[in-house]
């Protein structure tokens, strides 16, 4: 059996043509990859791992278009889309590290080839929480500096925002490569082999770090919000209606937002932490498992509900369009 990304191999090797059955696999004594196999089958395939190669390829499709769009409209250089364009780009790469994984899994099987696998995933994620980071921070200056926000400085901020977080991503990819890694000691694995127990609890503890702060800022964001909604509802005389409505709007996005991803990657991170190699594999494939699903939600939160990237797309489709005299692009801040 070839080993998985996510399976410490504590367990001793079966034997030749001895078929596991999946509740054997998920016992303590055989904590390895979830097996499931009959006895004519000589390739088993964990269940697992094939949900984690679907959800790979639905996230690298759905990403591949977002960075197209980006990419080839010229109109879409501003610090929002590039910063969505970031977004996508690390989900994309997320996506294509979950498929790559599965077939050196079952393909070609090696240690060097694991390590570069496990760094590539680390640093695709990292660099998609590290851009959602970047976005929550870029609504908040929209907001907070809305009458400098259209400046030439802006822009050059973002770039510095995107050199650091892609900086700090790959840094972190690169650590179980140059040797922070369990293989020569596995007693040191963590529920993620072959990360590191310190390693794991690094890029946990950078998760809380981050999580907190987008938290923050999309509190501060709320309360800017309602009170411009406020502000605007008392100039047109339509308070009970508009303000109402508008507050709605902004605290159901921002919920939204914040529910999708922390639901998804709180329950990986918190069992990065509370985890042991020993528990059973289908612990960190339950957990991972939801963590990737953000990934797959992000561009239809940050990308497909823009109305100029819905645009493009209906340009892309339908090979025209007709100009409405009613569209109104939408503004960096609308959260």
């Amino acid at each position: 059996m070839n080993e998985s990304l996510v399976v410490n191999d504590s367990s001793a090797t079966p034997v030749t043509g001895e078929a596991l059955t999946w509740l054997e696999a998920e016992s303590p004594e055989h904590n390895g990859s979830l097996e499931f196999s009959t006895a004519p089958l000589d390739f088993p395939v964990n269940p697992w791992d094939i949900m984690l190669c679907m959800s790979g390829t639905v996230i690298a499709c759905e990403n591949a278009i977002v960075v197209a769009i980006i990419f080839y409209t010229p109109t879409l250089r501003t610090p929002m889309f590039v910063l969505i364009g970031s977004l996508a780009t690390a989900d994309l790469l997320a996506g294509m590290g979950l498929i790559l994984n599965f077939v050196f899994q079952y393909v070609i099987s090696s240690e060097t080839i694991s390590l570069i696998t496990v760094g590539f995933l680390v640093a695709s994620f990292t660099a998609s929480i590290s851009s959602l980071l970047a976005i929550t921070v870029d609504r908040y200056f929209s907001l907070y500096n809305a009458l400098t926000y259209f400046s030439e400085k802006t822009l050059q901020y973002v770039h510095l925002m995107l050199l650091g977080t892609w900086g700090v991503s790959l840094f972190l990819g690169l650590l179980p490569v140059l040797g922070w890694n369990c293989l020569d000691e596995p007693a040191s694995c963590s529920i993620v082999r072959p990360l590191t127990r310190s390693n794991v609890t690094l890029l946990a503890t950078s998760f809380f770090a981050i999580f907190v702060v987008m938290l923050t800022l999309y509190f501060k964001i709320c309360k800017i919000v309602c009170r411009h909604a406020h502000q605007i509802a008392l100039q047109q005389h339509f308070f009970a209606t508009s303000h109402y409505v508008a507050t709605k709007k902004g605290v159901s996005t921002l919920a939204i937002i914040l529910g999708t991803f922390g639901a998804s990657w709180l329950p990986f991170a918190i069992y990065c932490l509370v985890g042991e190699k020993e528990y059973p594999s289908v612990y960190t494939y339950a957990t991972l498992l939801p963590a990737t699903y953000n990934s797959m939600i992000n561009p239809i939160i940050y990308a497909y509900r823009n109305a100029e990237i819905q645009r493009s797309i209906y340009m892309l489709l339908c090979g025209c369009f007709q100009t409405n005299g009613a569209y109104r692009s939408r503004s960096p801040s609308e959260v």
